[in-house]
């Protein structure tokens, strides 16, 4: 258990430190409207590991496999460390992502080889806590690191990565001498079409997301991406078919509609609550004014209502096997704290973004908490670790395109609207005191913020906003509010629309929930709050 806790504790915590520290790092690599690749890049290569990862632990074992994530994570690690622009950050996050696909559905698996479905929910609800300590200790540790010139030699967003090192030697070393666990061994082979073809449908979709904006939604390179993508997605859906049980998904899963229908849920509600959560500490950094330290612990609410959501309901659903009602009840609490996110300006007062974070984060604990059990109904024992992987793979399918959209849609619309605060606030008597006066308008840093005007900004490195003057600062902010918004709203719909699926299925209660070879003692963790974002895992 201190092993797997140990490979939990430290890719949860890289998730929630890179949120607190993505936006030093990107004015530091000079590179801020380019972080969504650092979070994208992550979540591909670790949603394409995630399924492949189970699959090849039931084929060689878990423990190598273990291992193997482990080891890949914490080179990835390092390598984040020693990057020297955004883009070699986000090729070693993807390095970091190839890990990290295997550390939390193998880390449940192996906890379903060593105890039986009954016994498993006292050792899963230290799993949760894992998350939970994670969520308070990250932001506060990144906002820290963020926060130092140096430390030990290099910078201090540096070592948000270098902490990984130990906490993983330590997760091999005691893996290696204490797990002995032997599961079911299948003759089958690794699935590689449903690799490839995977890949051939995720990255041109997630690279056209990306740079649309740019390129323009209509263009001749994204429509081209996206037909590439829709080819993949076919050949990805033949391959599985034809790999029958050597499948990295077997399609015999989703002949169960409820399976089928929850996941769903789980990537709608994945794409909402990880795009909108990548953005937040943007508003609270950028538009806020908050040190990365502050940002982080303003970030504590939405921790102790994912802490407090689970605990709420875990009891509840370990006693009565009915879950539906919190999932329900945890989305709308979700859709509440996004639209309020939704109202947010340049002058909005903080204390509405700790109580929002925190009703967020209530509806995130209820509602992921279960929702493992909600997808693990009606599934054959031989394809439980395939549906456990699942839940990780179809969320982060979600989280790795909201947060492409949502940065994309951020990006595209933050110059317009930084444009049309400048036109509106000329009526301001502050604005044009400030605009009159050479000695202001003189600045460097002022001089960035008015070429604003027409939309002319640069968004690569943010740092000026720290030396410009506060009047001549008020409508860049405000423009950056009101993009921040839309993304909001838009996640709020997306919530909306995955509650609506979520009140399809027909539940069972007990019975139906023992179903699954797993009970409803069985709870899901936490997930990690931030994305950075990664990941994070946001931003």
């Amino acid at each position: 258990m201190a092993g797997l806790m140990l490979g939990l504790f430290m890719s949860a915590l890289d998730q929630t430190i890179i949120s607190a520290a993505l936006r030093t790092i990107a004015d530091d690599l000079n590179g801020l409207s380019q972080q969504a690749w650092a979070n994208t890049s992550y979540m591909i290569t670790s949603v394409i590991t995630t399924a492949l990862y189970g699959k090849l632990s039931d084929i060689y074992g878990r423990r190598p496999l273990y291992v193997i994530a482990v080891a890949v994570f914490v080179a990835g690690s390092v390598l984040c460390g020693l990057a020297q622009s955004m883009v070699m950050l986000s090729v070693f996050r993807g390095v970091q992502g190839l890990g990290a696909g295997g550390l939390m559905s193998l880390a449940f698996a192996i906890l379903a080889d060593l105890l039986p479905p009954a016994e498993r929910s006292r050792y899963q609800a230290w799993f949760g806590a894992v998350f939970g300590v994670s969520a308070v200790v990250g932001p506060v540790v990144g906002g820290f690191f963020a926060g130092l010139d140096s430390f030990a030699g290099a910078a201090g967003w540096r070592w948000a990565f270098f902490v990984n090192v130990p906490i993983g030697i330590a997760a091999v070393l005691i893996v290696l001498g204490q797990v002995r666990i032997q599961n079911d061994r299948s003759a089958d082979k690794p699935d590689l079409a449903g690799v490839l073809t995977l890949i051939l449908f995720l990255v041109p979709v997630l690279f056209a997301v990306e740079q649309g904006s740019k390129w323009g939604w209509g263009s001749a390179g994204t429509l081209g991406l996206f037909a590439v993508g829709a080819v993949g997605l076919v050949l990805f859906v033949t391959a599985q078919r034809r790999a029958g049980g050597a499948a990295l998904l077997p399609t015999p899963m989703f002949r169960n509609p409820v399976f089928s229908l929850y996941n769903g849920v789980n990537t709608i509600v994945g794409a909402a609550v990880f795009g909108s959560l990548a953005v937040l500490p943007l508003y609270l950094q950028i538009v806020k004014g908050l040190s990365p330290t502050e940002a982080g612990l303003m970030l504590l609410p939405q921790t102790l209502g994912i802490i407090g959501g689970g605990r709420l309901c875990s009891a509840y659903v370990t006693r009565t096997g009915n879950f539906k009602g919190f999932m329900l009840l945890g989305i709308v609490l979700m859709m509440a704290g996004t639209f309020w996110f939704a109202t947010f300006g340049a002058d909005t007062a903080l204390w509405q973004a700790g109580v929002a974070a925190g009703v967020m984060g209530l509806g995130i604990g209820q509602c992921w908490q279960v929702m493992l059990v909600a997808i693990q109904r009606g599934l054959e024992p031989q394809y439980m670790g395939a549906g456990i992987g699942s839940f990780a793979f179809f969320r982060s399918i979600g989280g790795t395109v909201g947060i492409s959209v949502f940065f994309s849609l951020f990006f595209g619309s933050v110059g317009g609207r930084i444009s049309d605060a400048y036109a509106g606030a000329a009526s301001d008597p502050g604005f044009r005191e400030a605009l009159a006066d050479p000695s202001v308008t003189s600045q460097p840093a002022n001089q960035t913020l008015l070429a604003g005007r027409n939309g002319a900004v640069s968004l690569d490195d943010s740092s000026f906003l720290a030396h410009a003057d506060a009047r001549l600062a008020h409508p860049f902010l405000e423009g950056m509010a009101q993009a921040m918004q839309t993304v909001f709203l838009v996640s709020g719909s997306l919530l909306a629309l995955g509650l609506i699926l979520a009140l399809v299925p027909k539940t069972g209660g007990r019975s139906a929930a023992k179903t699954a070879g797993s009970p409803a003692s069985a709870p899901a963790p936490s997930p990690e709050p931030a994305v950075s974002a990664s990941a994070d895992r946001s931003s």
